[in-house]
């Protein structure tokens, strides 16, 4: 008769042991360092030239270097400036979109189907389409006329630049100490894998920004990039684990962000203080995204932020913050129960197949 709330105990202590385990990494702080370079050395740049909001929109360009491969020279660059490319594409379809405000729905779903859609068919690692939908959703939702575009999407172009001329000497620096790993065989693509599970994401991630949109939420962005940060995960389990990692960790990100913006903050500080949130970010993430989150939060308020702080209360920020992150990981848990539900795929599947242009992408049939 007591067994039941034996094994109940037992698999909640079984639960909370996989929330909080540390992962090992062999990731040393030159990588960290050098990514965090990439972000913070165009806000510096636009400390000194009295144009920090230039520099923020560069500052996004800058976290292409995060795709940047381990494998030979030649390989690792063409594959980061297609990833710049891809990184510009977006946010200038996100820029272009807010101009019409009706259409910030559809473009980024469409753009998050697309990328999603290319990093799977090309096996691309984590971060996969996170950072190409975070651009989009940021242009999305920043202001401007459309004299202002070619403004924009050049700053966040240079940033790229920038970034991969960052990740260039980083590569011949660590190709000194340390052998590239071999080119990875690309799997032959299946249509569940490329196409359907694309298709999924990106419906749920524009059904996020439309919750966010009908809620009237000042900052709605931040609610679909949650939506996607949850659902990428491979397995039903893993979704679950990282909605719960990412609203425990911004919950105490926060904290740390309340702290933050309560600072004395100039254009010469803020953009070391990024820096070196975007160290521990970067040092962290392959450890325990809970732990990354809680510099990510900050991070990403300061990102977008940073250019009208003092606008608007730091309380107002934080509790935006906090309920965007809840909606965007309930909608992301959502969707994933739905892309990993065999009854899901099988009425939905067929259905995506007949619209699916014929021969639009190669792809085996799933087994």
């Amino acid at each position: 008769m007591n067994q039941a709330p034996t094994d109940f105990w037992s698999k909640l202590r079984a639960e909370l042991a996989h929330l909080i385990t540390v992962n090992r990494s062999d990731r040393r702080w030159p990588m960290p360092f050098a990514a965090a370079l990439s972000s913070g050395l165009p806000l510096l740049v636009g400390a000194w030239f009295g144009h920090l909001d230039y520099g923020l929109i560069s500052s996004l360009g800058g976290l292409v270097f995060l795709y940047l491969l381990e494998t030979p020279m030649y390989h690792r660059m063409v594959a980061l400036l297609a990833c710049a490319f891809a990184m510009v594409a977006s946010y200038a379809i996100g820029v272009f979109s807010q101009l019409y405000a009706p259409a910030s729905v559809p473009a980024l779903t469409v753009t998050t189907i697309v990328v999603t859609m290319a990093c799977r068919y090309y096996n691309m690692p984590p971060p996969g389409s996170f950072f190409f939908v975070l651009a989009a959703s940021v242009g999305a939702h920043t202001p401007g006329g459309i004299l202002e575009v070619p403004l924009k999407v050049g700053l966040l172009a240079m940033g790229c630049l920038l970034a991969s001329l960052i990740a260039f000497i980083y590569s011949l620096l660590m190709l000194r100490h340390q052998a590239p790993k071999p080119i990875p065989a690309t799997p032959k693509p299946t249509f569940d894998f490329v196409v359907f599970d694309s298709v999924v994401i990106g419906v749920f991630v524009g059904l996020a920004l439309t919750l966010a949109q009908i809620l009237q939420l000042a900052q709605p962005y931040w609610v679909p990039i949650s939506c996607l940060a949850v659902i990428q995960g491979m397995t039903l389990r893993a979704v679950w684990t990282k909605q719960i990692h990412r609203i425990v960790g911004t919950g105490i990100g926060l904290l740390l962000a309340w702290g933050v913006l309560l600072l004395p903050l100039t254009p010469w500080t803020l953009p070391l203080v990024m820096i070196t949130l975007a160290f521990c970010v970067e040092m962290l993430v392959v450890r325990h995204y809970a732990l990354a989150a809680i510099f990510i939060t900050p991070l990403t308020i300061l990102l977008v932020e940073a250019a009208t702080l003092g606008q608007t209360a730091p309380a107002t920020l934080i509790h935006g913050r906090f309920w965007d992150t809840v909606l965007g990981c309930l909608v992301g848990l959502l969707g994933g129960v739905c892309l990993h539900s065999p009854r899901f795929r099988a009425c939905l599947g067929p259905l995506i197949r007949r619209l699916m242009p014929s021969g639009l992408i190669a792809v085996t049939p799933s087994p």
